[in-house]
């Protein structure tokens, strides 16, 4: 049977990520290339025990149909710590999904029409260019200069195309690691509710703080219906759980529980009442400061091997927080071709073009600190600083 397949599936493709992890699991490659925590940092004890004793209590209900919109005391204990960041939040604003690229999903479904507009940075998160993408929505690129926001520039593109939505990750940003400054934010703020344009703030690596002050989330600066923020647990507790949610207005969570319900109905029942359990019978806190602190070793080391192996010619991100490094060779360069020169000596990154939704570099490259050893950073650094060489 020849399927005629939805116009929309022509603007889908596969994540270059999720493919270049299928060759990373083979246990001799060093890998750069995923977003992944550590493994060994998970609280697994804790998660076992959180379950047991959900599934001990004997009430049924854990594994039973739940409401679209999530448990209601785990969102009461997420409302709490949006309430910590400065964000205004009840219960009522919190919605639940299956990790937050399901909200990226449900927003741009609720949103996007085909050949609509979306604003974001240039190199921008992959997972939300393919999300868009699926959608057919058409991209305009933040106006930037050496990592700061042509305020101006910016203020010229939202009277001249008013996109329909703007999408910013603006806390240690994937891919490159850079943050926007208080500044920043307090101006996208206003602009986004004087031109009415709503803005998607996905802070999923807010907790990874290394030094510096924590920087107040764009939500908190704007009025309550002009940011959509996204939080995740994949980062501080386990990618694997998939849970994510959304802070929003009421009306949008109306709209919210709608296009989640024709989805998958609502996020698994257990898994909400596990993880409440954990929030509130274990030290969530310190386990994330255990995080930071092995993070920060990690990037600490990238960075002076990078210092240590490669020219001057090189240069690359210094983020204050999350998971990765961007890193930018020569103009000559092309970090794609080089890939399979780079695998062939077991050591894998992401090259730089696939974050780009317009006007593609080639020569950029992501290194992800998370998740390789401190043995690993040194040997694979030295083997790309090689192979780079003689390019």
């Amino acid at each position: 049977m020849t399927h005629i397949y939805a116009e929309r599936v022509n603007c889908m493709a596969n994540s270059a990520i999720r493919e270049l992890l299928k060759v990373t699991e083979q246990p001799n490659v060093i890998s750069f290339a995923g977003g992944l925590p550590a493994p060994e940092l998970f609280p697994l004890s804790d998660i076992r025990e959180s379950y047991d004793r959900v599934l001990g209590a004997g009430d049924p209900s854990v594994l039973q149909y739940g409401t679209t919109e999530g448990f209601l005391p785990l969102r009461e204990e997420i409302s709490a710590q949006m309430r910590g960041k400065g964000i205004q939040a009840e219960a009522d604003n919190i919605f639940l999904t299956n990790g937050s690229q399901q909200g990226l999903d449900l927003i741009a479904k609720l949103f996007l029409n085909p050949g609509d507009e979306v604003l974001l940075q240039n190199p921008s998160y992959l997972g939300a260019i393919q999300t868009f993408r699926s959608y057919q929505a058409n991209f305009r690129v933040i106006p930037t200069f050496e990592g700061i926001i042509d305020i101006p520039a910016l203020e010229l593109s939202l009277q001249a195309c008013q996109p329909k939505l703007i999408y910013l990750a603006p806390t240690y940003q994937n891919p490159t690691g850079t943050t926007l400054t208080i500044e920043e934010r307090k101006t996208i703020a206003r602009l986004a509710s004087q031109y009415e344009i709503p803005v998607i703030e996905d802070d999923p690596y807010g907790e990874l703080r290394y030094e510096g002050p924590a920087i107040a989330p764009i939500k908190s600066l704007a009025a309550e219906d002009a940011v959509i923020y996204l939080g995740t647990f994949s980062k501080t507790l386990a990618p694997g759980l998939r849970l994510g949610w959304i802070v929003a207005d009421r009306e949008l969570i109306t709209k919210l529980i709608v296009a989640k319900q024709g989805t998958d109905l609502h996020t698994s029942t257990l898994l909400q009442r596990a993880t409440h359990y954990y929030l509130t019978h274990f030290n969530a806190s310190e386990h994330i400061e255990k995080i930071r602190q092995s993070y920060k070793v990690r990037r600490d080391l990238m960075l002076a091997e990078l210092k240590a192996n490669f020219s001057t010619q090189v240069i690359w991100t210094e983020p204050t927080g999350g998971m990765f490094i961007w890193l930018t060779l020569p103009d000559n360069y092309d970090t794609v071709k080089l890939l399979p020169r780079a695998l062939a000596a077991n050591v894998a990154y992401v090259p730089g073009a696939h974050f780009f939704a317009r006007q593609e570099s080639s020569s950029s490259m992501r290194l992800n600190f998370s998740n390789p050893t401190a043995l690993q950073i040194k040997q694979g650094l030295k083997a790309l600083a090689e192979i780079v060489a003689v390019d």
